[in-house]
Formats: structure tokens, sequence, C-alpha cells
């Protein structure tokens, strides 16, 4: 539709909290912004957020919508086994539940959680030294980065403890033949984080058009210099109102 809306997706704007609807904008963004770079899968991958308060349910997208077609009213309300919350004519990815259900259930900071399947974000993740030292965006993103291997798709609930293990206290992750993941204790921490991670990918894809003997690694003081430099973390709060203007020019109707 014009507006961006989604036909047969009534506005939930005034019929749940303050807090919930500040939720669902904050994560349709998310999703436009993914479509709006082109780090989309159609309607694979997942982004989730945690509804704040004492229950503990979250976000995630209703499966078969395009993420430049979610709103922040059709984003669908689970629990942490997965049963829906709301009505809704939607139902929600296994694969989803299981990646996001495992990081929001151990990590009180992991407001929201990000996984792609860009890409170079792939590409990355199945090369066997993983991200270099490359770029002054890899320095930045190293210090925080894990690794969890590919166990197939994630269907296994048996999965979620390694992945939490795996990721430990990071806040990026590759996952190995399959993606990255990004996770913020807010929406603007989480899509900066992946920004870095994903462009970071990026550099290295095409620095690598040059064969592994003619890559020019960061000198090692250099990459200890960054790690002190950004030991608090990247933030995301001065870029995200000008990432959210740029929606409403170019993909408006998140906020419906």
């Amino acid at each position: 539709m014009a507006d961006g809306s989604v036909a047969g997706v009534l506005s939930l704007q005034g019929k749940v909290s303050t807090e919930e609807w500040q939720a669902r904008v904050d994560l349709a963004a998310l999703y436009r912004l993914v479509a709006l770079y082109g780090w989309d899968d159609l309607i694979y991958t997942h982004i989730s957020a945690r509804i704040p308060g004492p229950d503990h349910h979250f976000l995630i997208n209703p499966y078969g919508l395009l993420f430049e077609e979610i709103t922040a009213s059709s984003l669908v309300k689970i629990d942490l086994n997965g049963n829906i919350l709301q009505d809704t004519p939607y139902f929600i990815n296994p694969a989803g539940f299981t990646i996001h259900s495992a990081i929001h259930a151990a990590r009180d900071d992991a407001k929201f959680v990000m996984h792609l399947h860009s890409n170079d974000g792939v590409a990355v993740a199945a090369q066997k030294e993983g991200l270099l030292p490359l770029s002054q965006h890899a320095l930045i993103v190293l210090p925080r980065l894990a690794y969890h291997d590919y166990e197939g798709i994630a269907l296994n609930h048996d999965e979620r403890e390694r992945l939490v293990a795996d990721i430990g206290d990071k806040t990026l992750m590759l996952l190995r033949n399959h993606g990255t993941l990004a996770v913020g204790d807010t929406a603007a921490n989480c899509w900066v984080n992946m920004y870095y991670l994903e462009r970071a990918c990026t550099m290295q894809v095409q620095a690598m058009a040059v064969g592994r003997d003619n890559l020019l690694m960061a000198p090692e003081a250099a990459q200890a210099e960054v790690r002190s430099q950004v030991s608090r973390g990247i933030g995301g709060a001065l870029a995200w109102p000008g990432s959210l203007r740029k929606l409403d020019r170019q993909l408006p109707g998140y906020d419906a």
C-alpha cells in the first residue's frame, strides 16, 4: 500500500503499552533498514526485540512478509516457548525462534537481535580465517566478534546452548557458512553493530580480489590502539536518527 501498511493488519497503536509500541516501531525500522541496504533474503532471516517489562516476551517478523513490508503493527509477539500471544493472521519461522529465543533468554542486554544472510557476510563466514584485520571497520568489530560453527538449519533446540556459549558476552557473531548476527541494548546500537560488521565483510571480500598474499594487515600496534579506543563499544545514538530520516524519505510506513 502507498503508506507502507499491510492489507489486513490493523494498527496496534494505542492498543498496546507505550513501551511495546516503541519497541515495535524500532524493530520495524530495523527490518526496513536491512531491506533498504540490500541485506535482506526474501522473507528469511530475522530480527527480534524484547518487549520491556517483567514478562519475557519478544517481537519477531511475521513469516511471509518481505522486510520492506514489515510494520510496527504486523510484528508478532511471542514468548520463549514460541507461543503467539496476539491475534494475527501470521505465524513465525521456527528457525528464527531457535536462534533468537536462545540469546534473549541468556542475555538481558540483548534487547534487539539481528541475524542476516548477506552475500558478503556469508562469504566471510565461510572463510577459514574469518574476519581479518584489513580495515578500520574490521578493527572496530574484532574485539566484540564471536564465531559459531554451522550445524544445519537452526531447527534443533539443542543448538541454543551452543549458540549462547559461543557468543558469550560479545555483541557480534559470524555464524559459519550461514551469516552474521548482532545484538544491542537498543535498536540503534544493534543497527550500528551490524552495519560495521557488514561493511567490514564487504571490504574484506573486495580486498581478497588481489589474493591472500597481497593483502596488507593492519599493524599489531594499530590493532591494539583501536581496541583501546573502542573499548566502550561502537555506539549508535548519533547515527540512528539520521537512519530513520532516510527511511522516512525512501521507505516510509514502518511506524504504522
